[in-house]
């Protein structure tokens, strides 16, 4: 029997394990049968390369509860560890098996999927455990080994009985700790940390139904089978040849067992070099709110789950997507509980955004009629990786779509193109006119279809925000909601119609127009135009208006028009037969009922008739047609 201190650098490391090295106390069971499936892939390795002697086999690792005794075992049959070893590798921290395994055999373990990095994780069973017990039998012919620690420096290591290979870990689970001998609790745990690692994990058992004989002879029977908990060899661990349609949509519907739709595509990440990354990203459905749809990837190391808040990793434009990714080369803390700052990590964000984007490029190229059927579902997320990724905005041009208010979908490219013949104004600037909503702006899009031209919809949330990008990229382009002024305002050809109001009679109307229209909310514009077009239109100038939206929706800086009230122009088309009538009606309150008749079918088109003056409004016209 040995006896002994554990080396380490401070007196007693188990208090600060408890309080500052992992602050999460569920990680344990994560550390642990990483440890386990790290003995397990070693010992897979070495029997590879001729080093042990052993036959390898099926090896499962085991997680039992034993409530009575306030007990949790975790069992393997990876190499174990002889006493000499339990010395090395448990006794002094300041050595990592894993580390020194990797170094010994770097050349070939490449591929082996060992963990590493993390010879701490041992300890985190301290968190939860007033005692913990090691078990172990070496795949080398030696005795083997009983290690005992009650949390305190002193330990005790004596020979064992044990004659099958492998490591069992005892813990005797401290009073401030009895939720983790709860089946259910357990069960959530693996499920969480321990789903996808690469070796079997049994724990319990279930009963199934086996039919064993054909036709009259067949018989049914119900056998007790090991209760798998994990999938060893998820989707992503495969090369993507290797998998169809069917297999990326299960395994979606593994990772969101919660999830009733399906994803609209998907992009298999797998990079060896400079760095070791594989993945699998889907698109969901999106909706229009930023916020909900993030922390949906989960982060994996070598098939052990990290996080699910990938920020750093994944650039934030990808947030809003789900799936997985897995790198060994992501450098975390001890507890792997954040990212530490590395130049690894920028170059694996830069990588994700460049195999996205070549991957939205060729879902574009192969079958755009489908991309574009999927491009309401999908904008939010491509215009946003527009406005926040550089690299990302350099490719967006080959596939990110603009519609038009009739469904035809135009790259910018194309768009130039399309406009440039009939929506040049006379300053040779291209105007490219979008309206926000259909139905609220319907009248407008009219009078600019009238005229021949195409009018976007153009609806996200950010859409202010792009199109001051696009505008600033792209020389002599600027892009008009359709409802900022009236039509011959909005693509200047030549100058103004001539009036059939002298001056004097347009200062005459102007003076009648401000007295009664509200100067709060609206500035009075006199326009020469087209007799047939509407008397009263109100617009809101395309600066002022985006501005606001841009300060709205985050991002609108030094303006801060969030909080400013909405104004509005109200522009009178001098030409219309309603304009010569207010100006001639001497009846003063029959000129007003004119002036706040047509200001209330102008706010109508509008939609901005509402509340009491709607009310008013609808009971004053069914007076006129009594």
């Amino acid at each position: 029997m040995t006896t002994g201190k554990i080396n380490v650098s401070v007196e007693n490391i188990f208090p600060l394990i408890k309080k500052f090295l992992y602050s999460d106390h569920e990680i344990f069971l994560r550390e642990l049968v990483s440890n386990a499936t790290d003995a397990t892939l070693k010992l897979k390795h070495l029997t590879s390369i001729g080093e042990s002697k052993v036959e390898y086999g099926n090896p499962i690792i085991e997680v039992k509860i034993n409530k009575d005794a306030k007990k949790i075992h975790i069992i393997d049959q990876g190499l174990g560890m002889t006493a000499e070893e339990v010395e090395k590798y448990i006794n002094q921290v300041a050595f990592s098996g894993a580390e020194e395994f990797l170094e010994k055999y770097k050349d070939s373990a490449k591929d082996s999927g060992i963990i590493g990095h993390f010879g701490l994780g041992f300890y985190s069973a301290f968190m939860v455990a007033e005692k913990v017990e090691i078990i172990t039998k070496s795949h080398k012919d030696e005795p083997a080994a009983h290690w005992t620690c009650d949390g305190s420096p002193e330990f005790t290591l004596v020979a064992s009985d044990k004659t099958d290979r492998g490591t069992e870990i005892i813990l005797h689970i401290a009073e401030d700790s009895l939720e983790f001998l709860e089946e259910g609790k357990i069960r959530e745990l693996l499920i969480k940390y321990n789903k996808f690692m690469p070796v079997p994990i049994k724990f319990g058992t279930r009963t199934e139904k086996v039919t064993t004989g054909e036709g009259d002879d067949a018989t049914e029977e119900t056998i007790t089978v090991d209760n798998i908990i994990n999938n060893p060899n998820p989707a992503w661990t495969k090369q993507p040849s290797d998998l169809n349609d069917a297999d990326y949509k299960n395994f979606y519907r593994e990772l969101y067992p919660m999830q009733f739709e399906e994803p609209l595509f998907n992009i298999h990440l797998n990079v060896d070099y400079p760095f070791n990354l594989t993945g699998i990203l889907y698109f969901p459905k999106m909706s229009a709110d930023l916020q909900i749809q993030k922390d949906k990837i989960q982060l994996y190391q070598n098939q052990v789950f990290v996080t699910d808040n990938v920020e750093g990793i994944v650039p934030e434009f990808l947030t809003m997507l789900k799936g997985v990714i897995d790198s060994p080369d992501i450098p975390l803390n001890v507890s792997r509980s954040y990212l530490q700052a590395d130049g690894n990590v920028k170059k694996i964000s830069n990588y994700i955004t460049r195999k996205v984007a070549d991957k939205l490029k060729s879902l574009f190229t192969e079958n755009r009629e489908d991309f574009e059927q999927k491009w309401n579902d999908i904008k939010i997320v491509l215009e946003y990786g527009m406005l926040s990724e550089p690299k990302f905005y350099e490719k967006a041009g080959a596939f990110v779509l603009y519609p038009s208010v009739d469904g035809k979908y135009y790259t910018l490219d194309e768009l130039k193109e399309a406009l440039k013949d009939k929506q040049t104004d006379k300053d040779d600037k291209l105007v490219v006119l979008y309206a926000s909503n259909k139905d609220v702006q319907h009248s407008y899009i009219e009078s600019a279809k009238e005229k021949g031209y195409e009018v976007l919809l153009l609806d996200s949330p950010i859409v202010s925000h792009l199109i001051q990008k696009l505008e600033a990229d792209n020389e002599k382009l600027t892009f008009t909601r359709v409802d900022s002024d009236h039509i011959d305002n909005l693509i200047k050809k030549e100058d103004n119609p001539i009036s059939k109001l002298s001056e004097d009679e347009q200062n005459n109307l102007k003076t009648v127009l401000e007295e009664i229209v509200p100067k709060t909310s609206y500035t009075v514009q006199l326009e020469a135009m087209d007799s047939k077009a509407a008397p009263f239109m109100i617009t809101q100038p395309e600066f002022m208006r985006r501005m606001k939206e841009m300060s709205q929706s985050g991002g609108g800086g030094m303006f801060g028009m969030g909080n400013f009230p909405e104004m509005y122009n109200l522009i009178i088309n001098t030409n219309s037969d309603l304009a010569t009538t207010i100006l001639n009606t001497a009846d003063k309150q029959a000129q007003e009922g004119l002036v706040k008749q047509a200001l209330d079918l102008a706010k109508l088109s509008q939609n901005l008739l509402k509340g009491e003056e709607l009310t008013a409004f609808v009971k004053r016209n069914f007076e006129l047609i009594k």
